[in-house]
């Protein structure tokens, strides 16, 4: 009996080692695409307060409204970064890409344009995507539909990657700029699931989905 259990302890321990290598590999694995999207952007992404080259456009990526018609924070900093970038010279205007039927019923590029118009925007220089229903579509539509070349994304830094890779693949020339980075928890669940987003991307592209 005795020697059965030292028998069975070795080969309950490589099983161990066995399970916890393929979860290390797993874990490296879904990394992979999210880690190389960081790597290949980097130089293209920056704070809204950095130095940009001039674009066609800023594109501004839709975010939550609440029910009452209120542009969440995150919203609110985005549509301020294309006000920023606008105003500074750098963009001839703004394209609020994001869900025209969301769920608050005021549609995300309504309630964008009214905040950009609020910040000292004139209304010709905005145009509204409401067909921007994630961010593979706002880059494809941005070059297929809207016709511009080059763009300055605004968006989140734990977005702006993913973003900049994507329009790259729509065959944009694009830079990404981002607010500064506040500490909610809305940031820290958009940290947590790029990873995920990322894969997406991956399958997005090489699917070439149609927006």
């Amino acid at each position: 009996m005795a020697e059965l259990v030292e028998v069975a302890r070795p080969r309950a321990t490589a099983r161990r080692r066995w399970i916890t290598a393929a979860v290390v590999l797993v874990f490296i694995i879904a990394l992979l695409p999210w880690t190389l999207i960081r790597l290949q952007t980097w130089t293209e992404v920056g704070p809204a307060a950095g130095t940009f080259d001039h674009s066609d456009a800023a594109l501004v990526l839709g975010a939550r409204v609440y029910e009452d018609g209120t542009a969440s924070p995150f919203l609110r900093e985005r549509v301020a970064t294309g006000v920023g970038l606008f105003k500074a010279g750098l963009v001839d205007r703004i394209i609020m890409s994001g869900d025209g039927e969301d769920s608050s019923g005021y549609g995300e590029p309504t309630v964008m344009r009214q905040i950009a118009e609020e910040l000292g925007v004139p209304a010709g220089a905005i145009v509204e995507d409401p067909l921007g229903l994630d961010t593979y579509s706002s880059c494809a539509r941005a070059r297929s539909q809207l016709g511009v070349d080059s763009v300055i994304i605004a968006t989140q830094e734990f977005h702006v990657s993913r973003a900049v890779s994507l329009c790259e693949r729509a065959g944009l020339a694009v830079q990404g700029a981002y607010p500064p980075i506040t500490l909610r928890k809305g940031t820290l669940i958009g940290n947590l699931r790029e990873p995920i987003a990322a894969v997406k991307a991956w399958m997005d592209v090489a699917s070439d989905r149609q927006p």
